[in-house]
């Protein structure tokens, strides 16, 4: 999983989750373009929370390019962020895969448990799926406008430290993550996955709710006009639980610290701690 090109002469790939207008991924690509040749394939719509979930619900799927504008090629797919990877793989790259691929910058953290469901990290994980070298990035904001000047003065360094050690090691990704934009970044830690839930997630839906999630007054109109006969609506919300059985370096904690969190994470998920358990517990048998 290393690289064919010189940092600096690249291929790269970015997508997020937070669709192809968010600020987040015009920063991201503005930062990238330094590094080489980026092409932008995103969701056409919001898709947070999609996790590697891959668009198959019988429908056709609409694309579109948006032109080339200073080094930086524009498009959207109405579609998951991991079936952007997917196609921009059976399309653009079909001949030579990307030297890299970079999902974000997303509006909100994916630290802790939050990785679970983050489609941001969904599209890395596809990547690395594909043996592409592969890296989420994440602010703890969600305001639409967000200052990534944290993002923009550290990012191109942690990159390129990132592309330069990387061993080869199939199925690996990085799940990056910034502090808020309110908080002095003190510095970086490599750091483990947190722990946590949520609670209290799905509350009734009403105008003042959607507003206090900055969803915009447009959205929740139109969910309203989806609400059928006896249908009740309800809002995704939720207040976050610390958990105690947080590892020391949990990358949540050090981002409410002041510092940028890097955690290796796999798309293997065998936890092979169990398995010996499980072998040692007599569950290998030959009939």
């Amino acid at each position: 999983m290393t690289s064919n090109h010189t940092i600096g002469n690249m291929n790269i790939l970015i997508t997020n989750d937070d669709g192809y207008q968010a600020k987040g991924i015009r920063i991201l690509a503005g930062i990238m373009k330094k590094f080489g040749e980026v092409t932008v394939i995103a969701p056409k719509k919001h898709q947070s929370g999609m996790s590697m979930a891959v668009s198959m619900n019988r429908r056709a799927l609409a694309y579109k390019e948006l032109g080339c504008s200073d080094g930086v090629s524009m498009a959207y797919f109405d579609a998951t962020p991991a079936s952007c990877i997917k196609l921009a793989l059976n399309t653009v790259f079909a001949d030579n895969k990307p030297d890299v691929v970079i999902s974000g910058i997303n509006h909100g953290s994916n630290a802790a448990s939050a990785a679970c469901y983050s489609g941001t990290l969904g599209a890395a994980a596809e990547a690395a799926l594909n043996d592409i070298p592969a890296i989420g990035v994440s602010m703890d904001t969600e305001n639409p406008d967000a200052d990534f000047s944290s993002v923009e003065k550290y990012l191109p360094e942690i990159f390129t430290d990132l592309m330069k050690t990387m061993n080869g090691k199939y199925g690996v990704y990085y799940n990056i993550n910034f502090p808020p934009e309110s908080v002095a970044v003190k510095g970086i830690r490599v750091a483990s996955q947190g722990a946590g839930r949520w609670i209290r997630e799905f509350i009734p839906w009403d105008a003042e709710a959607f507003g206090r999630l900055g969803i915009p007054d447009d959205v929740a109109e139109a969910a309203a006009r989806e609400a059928g006969d006896g249908e009740k609506l309800y809002v995704l919300t939720g207040e976050f639980i610390d958990d105690d059985r947080n590892p020391a370096d949990a990358d949540h904690r050090y981002n409410g610290a002041g510092y940028i969190t890097v955690v290796p994470m796999n798309i293997n998920c065998t936890d092979t701690d169990e398995c010996k358990r499980l072998r040692e517990a007599g569950f290998d048998i030959t009939f």
